[in-house]
């Protein structure tokens, strides 16, 4: 059986391959919250007919990207920074700010921590709680903030747990925050998978406020994490000078920099994948619901997190009864805050969820 240690990360499927002798080809990936439905058909088209972008230099500027991504977000052009996945902004952003001290609202993303980690900064798990549901309670990280914080690092919805807050209430956090210059990081990979986006999007809140920097990718929500895709958006001109002055040019590949300009555009791909996420969601949660053995955390991504109730049942003994029918889920036992009762899995196709539901309730 699985220890502690061995848990897979949703992309790790070379892994699952060698140890339980699976084809990558016939797993299901229900721990990669990846976009069921594939690759934008009109990015897909785009590409097909103008490969030969390969032969160009990107625009060391990347004007039409940022166009697109300012017609798509409604951030000004001058606030925002392609780069290579929301990873190695994530990355950018913390060595370029060098937090001293930095809280983190935990259960999260382990990435912020190593970074973290990797120049020294202290970090301080403000550790949501399953007796609130995993909801943030922005009055009380406020009063964690002071002028000693550098940096609070929150992902918005939230990976594992699938919770989220409003822009109001990001607002109030980033208020703090500038009282105190404290720069805010939301990491917003999982937004657009939100019913109402502008109900939980912080992009307007970054024209007025300078200590906000907002992240997004296309790894999830638009299904190319080969791609190496993603950009942030800060209203802070020294930081994005700095940034800029002593990063590498051509960070974003010219065949990626142009398919950034086109599925940004297919909105009927966009309203699909929501709906699609909403039917299941709300399908999978309901047929859940009928068993007493788990407690099912509100989701509002692509992504649900279960507490497991049944006596003696472990979040690894699950992920092996999943996983040796092909189905891989995610082990959230190494999550801090979390811990052997707690599982994740996102939603797919309506054929592969009903799939899973069934394979669950064979265990719980």
């Amino acid at each position: 059986m699985l220890q502690p240690a061995d848990q897979f990360h949703g992309s790790d499927l070379e892994t699952v391959e060698k140890i339980y002798g699976i084809r990558r080809e016939d797993i299901r990936p229900f721990g990669s919250n990846v976009n069921p439905i594939g690759l934008s058909p009109k990015m897909k088209e785009a590409l097909q007919n103008n490969i030969d972008v390969l032969t160009d230099y990107p625009d060391r500027d990347y004007t039409s990207l940022r166009e697109a991504i300012h017609t798509y977000t409604g951030v000004d052009t001058s606030h925002i920074l392609p780069g290579s996945g929301g990873t190695e902004l994530i990355v950018t952003f913390i060595t370029t700010v060098k937090p001293k001290k930095t809280i983190v609202v935990e259960p999260t993303y382990s990435e912020y921590k190593r970074d973290l980690k990797a120049i020294k900064s202290e970090v301080i798990d403000y550790v949501l709680t399953e007796e609130q549901q995993f909801q943030l309670d922005p009055k009380d990280l406020c009063n964690q903030i002071d002028e000693s914080v550098d940096m609070v690092i929150l992902c918005n919805p939230n990976n594992p747990t699938s919770t989220c807050i409003s822009i109001s209430q990001i607002q109030e956090i980033v208020e703090k925050c500038k009282e105190t210059s404290t720069f805010v990081l939301v990491d917003e990979t999982y937004v657009e998978f939100v019913k109402d986006v502008s109900v939980v999007s912080a992009m307007p809140l970054v024209k007025k406020y300078n200590n906000l920097i907002v992240l997004r990718g296309v790894s999830k929500f638009f299904a190319s994490p080969g791609l190496r895709l993603g950009y942030a958006c800060t209203s802070n001109d020294k930081l994005l000078r700095y940034i800029k002055k002593h990063s590498n040019p051509w960070s974003v590949s010219s065949i990626a920099a142009y398919a950034g300009t086109v599925m940004f555009t297919d909105t009927d791909y966009i309203e699909a994948t929501r709906a699609l996420i909403s039917q299941e969601q709300s399908l999978v949660c309901s047929a859940l619901k009928a068993r007493k053995t788990i407690q099912i955390i509100p989701p509002s991504a692509n992504f649900v997190l279960l507490k497991l109730m049944k006596q003696g049942l472990t979040s690894s003994m699950v992920f092996e009864h999943c996983i040796k029918k092909g189905l891989m889920i995610r082990d959230c036992a190494n999550f801090t805050g979390l811990g052997p009762e707690y599982v994740r899995f996102c939603f797919l196709n309506p054929e592969d969820d009903d799939l899973l539901v069934n394979t669950l309730m064979e265990i719980l």
